[in-house]
């Protein structure tokens, strides 16, 4: 072989080896790039244990994503009191220790969020489903709110109309509730409505209320749909009256740090998978609900079905004595937008 040869042969070696090289590095570079993107996501309910309904949405949001990011994102899931109470948890949601979360709003960082929580905004499932969907007036109100305390509102997560569930007595009006001391969530304005439909109230945390209720601290619990009170404490509770005082909804959010920390193809991922959990959530609740009466009536409770006149009276009080309170914390811009939209009595 000449030396001409011996040299075009070195030289391809040399052009084979370098293309070899690159490729090399171009597939560590790849590596490292995505190993640099990927994320793990912290998400949690401050209410529902693993199988409950909330649980099974936070389950079912964090197969989502997992799936739709191709393991590019990894979510570690905390039910009820993992973290702490309903309180603490959103805190670490603010915060950003938390990263995702189905919540039922605390109003600690602004008085605002309290909106979810006026009653007798409606009176009909049509009614709150349309004010709550995307584009509805109550969905539009609580997604400014929540970006101002640095949340990403993704939706509601719709439960139903709430009531009061008691033991030995309950109250189908105003003079009927006397007497009876009943376990509001620890927001405004809760104990404000309850105590304007004749009860005396207690404000207790979510984690505290079983043992409150065992001990005889209050009759009855006052802060959910049926749901919680037939799974959590059927055998204390004897009653269950349908007063329809708040819809009940909890709020699908992120925080918007974590959020923005993202790529853009991860965060579609995590709104497309919201946005899933969410509609299934609004077609799923009315008979979600429904089927929690027939379990409830089924484990002995007696259920009441009020009728409009008896809710109306109820409502009549709670607006007549809570929404000017709702003036002063929330602001009158807010509550005129209520009130141009709440159901006519």
């Amino acid at each position: 072989m000449s030396t001409i040869d011996t040299l075009k042969k070195k030289s391809v070696f040399s052009k084979r080896g370098l293309l070899s090289l690159i490729s090399v590095m171009a597939t560590a570079g790849a590596l490292m790039a995505s190993s640099a993107q990927a994320a793990t996501l912290k998400m949690a309910t401050d209410s529902g244990a693993k199988g409950s309904p909330a649980g099974d949405t936070l389950d079912r949001w964090a197969d989502l994503i997992e799936k739709n990011s191709h393991g590019d994102i990894d979510v570690k899931v905390f039910y009820q009191n993992e973290l702490g109470s309903q309180n603490e948890v959103f805190d670490l949601h603010v915060a950003g220790d938390v990263d995702v979360m189905l919540n039922w709003p605390m109003t600690s960082y602004d008085k605002r969020i309290g909106v979810i929580y006026t009653p007798y905004m409606t009176l009909s499932w049509d009614e709150a489903l349309t004010a709550y969907s995307p584009g509805g007036w109550v969905n539009n109100m609580l997604g400014g709110i929540y970006a101002d305390i640095g949340l990403k509102f993704f939706g509601p997560w719709p439960e139903g109309f709430n009531g009061v569930a008691t033991r030995g007595k309950y109250a189908t009006n105003i003079a009927e509730a006397e007497g009876l001391k009943v376990r509001t969530m620890t927001v405004f304005p809760a104990p404000q409505t309850m105590q304007a439909l004749g009860y005396q109230t207690a404000a207790i945390d979510w984690g505290e209320v079983y043992t409150s209720l065992q001990t005889g601290v209050v009759d009855g619990e006052a802060g959910n749909v049926i749901y919680w009170d037939y799974e959590y404490f059927r055998d204390l509770l004897d009653y269950y009256v349908r007063s329809k005082h708040f819809f009940m909804t909890g709020v699908l959010s992120m925080n918007q740090d974590s959020f923005d920390e993202l790529t853009e193809a991860q965060q579609k991922v995590v709104v497309d998978a919201a946005n899933d959990v969410m509609m299934a959530q609004f077609k799923a609740a009315k008979e979600q609900d429904e089927h929690y009466v027939a379990e409830a009536e089924k484990a002995g409770m007696k259920y009441f079905e009020l009728s409009d006149e008896q809710i109306k009276e109820f409502a009549r009080a709670a607006r007549e004595k809570v929404w000017p309170l709702m003036d002063q914390e929330i602001g009158s811009e807010i509550m005129d937008t209520i009130r141009a939209n709440a159901t006519a009595l």
